[in-house]
């Protein structure tokens, strides 16, 4: 197969924005130097990895042996295994020592999510830091999570290392600072390794999409500040039309090449390589063995005109039914890159444009709602863009505690208070309050919510489990919108979650995972959206042809899941400034009539 990435150093992390092919890429990677003779070890720091689908294995936080690849080991980081460890770790030498009640108000302390991100940052670290943990490999290949939460991993070496060394008073919100102490030589190594490009090498991925390549300009500038100088990018499914009757394939062609030709001045200079679109899915050995050669497509695709036969939602009665209570919370979830951002901009402006009060707003560090809403917010006179900022949300809180439960310390006690609140942990603590606050809001507006992929949304659903928990025992020291958030996101008149996918296995998969641990939490899905379907179009490039071939039997699959299926075609963006309902064309899953355009 043809190597993505020629002479790689040892360590190499691939990032990017949701859904561009980060697993594919890393996995053909690691795949080609296995195939080289080198040992090879792939490790999935997302936390909604689906690396076992795309090799074909069932992985654990152990190297497991890939088939059919000599030479390939892989492992997922599993943050809340990850968690437990860390919790016997530091709880386990005091049982039978300390009292019960010591004993559980230790594992009460470790209970919340600053202590899940630790743990799998530990994990991340021993890997990164560790040269003797990976000593048997040549090579460690790490396929990340979505850029916003891979940037809050890669920067933890330096900010846990800071507060280890500045940090006097002995304790932090994972409790007393020795337990962490023996892991600072740890944390220093991981932040060398990751500054040495003899060692370690970030490749960015995107796709010939706008959005994409300005987030990896994104990811480069603050790569760079972080002192990651051995950058390189790599361009994912560029597609070149083959037949120039094909209205879809020439606009498709035209949308790619006017985004890779307004690429920024100092990405365009990274290093690159060019990944056609492939005519299939990129799951399993032979097909990643595939990726980054000439696509050869057959010109005869016998499935290829059979229609899916199945009613759907159109996406204008989704959106009424979604008015009908008047106020409310709708949130859009699923994997990175499936169009989660585009969804929410399209329903905050609809609903906006029937007169209601509207705030979209984002959990996802990486998501761009403003340049979303702009392409459909015309006429929605009531529509206010807003973001969660991890910045600003964490200077608030710090401000509010040392305002409250700092007001009556003396010197020593704020100087100790201040300490604390300079530990990594407290970013997630105000990201979940702010955004517990944003729920709140539904109680006289709409608020949409464009949440990030899916495992980062998870590790925030899993914190308000946690705090509410917490909350039930001590309910005097929190606030209503905190007390209240589970059981709002749990009441499906106030709160509506749209899962959103594409016609591929592995989004449509993960989005049904996504639902098994929603269900656990007591939330239900309102619906699914399937984003740039292929099905409801006409389409003579055989590339196209033969992925539309494709979605047919991942669309039965998920009709004989749900029965509330929305359906949009795909779109090269000239309708983005119309809803669906004024253009006429309610999705469903039959393909239109011969020659039309969505």
């Amino acid at each position: 197969m043809a190597s993505i990435i020629s002479d790689p150093p040892r360590i190499v992390f691939f990032t990017g924005k949701g859904g561009v092919g980060k697993t594919s890429a890393a996995c053909a990677t690691a795949i080609a130097l296995a195939d080289a003779g080198k040992r090879v070890l792939l490790v999935s720091t997302d936390p909604a990895s689906n690396l076992d689908e795309v090799l074909g294995v069932t992985l654990s936080s152990a190297p497991t042996a890939v088939p059919r690849v000599e030479g390939l080991s892989a492992l997922n980081i599993n943050p809340e295994q990850a968690a437990k460890d860390y919790r016997e770790r530091v709880v386990g030498p005091y049982r039978g020592v300390l009292p019960a009640v010591a004993i559980n108000s230790m594992e009460e302390q470790l209970s919340g999510a600053c202590t899940v991100e630790i743990a799998a940052f530990d994990e991340f670290s021993k890997l990164l830091g560790d040269r003797e943990a990976t000593a048997a490999f040549d090579h460690v290949i790490f396929d990340t999570a979505p850029t916003g939460h891979t940037l809050r991993l890669l920067e933890l070496p330096s900010a846990w290392s800071s507060f280890i060394d500045t940090n006097v008073g002995g304790t932090s919100c994972l409790g007393p600072l020795s337990g962490l102490g023996p892991q600072k030589a740890l944390y220093a190594a991981s932040n060398q390794a990751l500054r040495d490009a003899s060692q370690t090498m970030l490749v960015l991925v995107a796709r010939p999409d706008r959005a994409s390549l300005k987030e990896a300009e994104r990811t480069r500038r603050e790569l760079a500040q972080l002192g990651v100088g051995n950058v390189r990018l790599v361009i994912n499914g560029v597609f070149v039309a083959s037949d120039a009757r094909d209205a879809i394939a020439v606009a498709m062609q035209s949308r790619g090449q006017a985004a890779l030709d307004a690429m920024p001045e100092a990405l365009r200079n990274l290093p690159r390589t060019t990944v056609a679109l492939m005519p299939f899915g990129l799951v399993g050995i032979e097909a990643l063995r595939q990726m980054g050669e000439a696509p050869a497509p057959s010109d005869s695709v016998s499935s290829t005109d059979e229609p899916v036969s199945a009613e759907a939602i159109a996406f204008d009665a989704l959106v009424r039914e979604i008015a009908a209570p008047g106020h409310g919370i709708v949130m859009t979830m699923g994997k990175g890159g499936v169009g989660k951002t585009t969804v929410a901009a399209r329903i905050a402006s609809a609903l906006a444009r029937r007169g209601f009060a509207v705030t979209l707003t984002t959990t996802d560090p990486a998501a761009h709602v403003e340049q979303a809403a702009r392409g459909w917010s015309e006429g929605a006179t009531d529509l206010r863009v807003e973001r969660i900022d991890p910045a600003r949300e964490t200077a608030r809180y710090t401000e509010e505690v040392l305002a409250t439960a700092g007001a009556g310390l003396d010197a020593q006690g704020r100087a100790l208070l201040e300490e604390d609140l300079r530990s990594p942990c407290t970013e997630e603590i105000a990201v979940f309050r702010a955004f517990a606050d944003t729920v709140a809001q539904g109680e006289d507006r709409f608020v949409v919510i464009d949440t990030a992929p899916t495992g980062h949304t998870l590790l925030l659903l899993d914190a308000a489990e946690s705090y509410h928990r917490e909350v039930l025992k001590k309910p005097s020291g929190n606030s209503e919108a905190v007390r209240r958030l589970l059981p709002r996101l749990r009441d499906a008149a106030y709160t509506k979650v749209l899962l959103v996918t594409l016609p591929e296995a592995t989004p449509i998969h993960e989005a049904m995972q996504l639902e098994r641990d929603l269900d656990r939490a007591a939330i239900r899905p309102f619906a699914w959206v399937v984003n740039q379907s292929l099905t409801p179009l006409t389409v003579s490039d055989p590339v196209l042809r033969a992925r539309r071939a494709h979605e047919a039997a991942h669309l039965r699959e998920l009709r004989a899941h749900t029965a509330r299926i929305v359906l949009e075609p795909w779109s090269d963006g000239v309708l983005a400034r119309q809803d669906a309902s004024e253009r006429g064309a309610p999705a469903t899953l039959e393909r239109p009539a011969e020659g039309s355009r969505p």
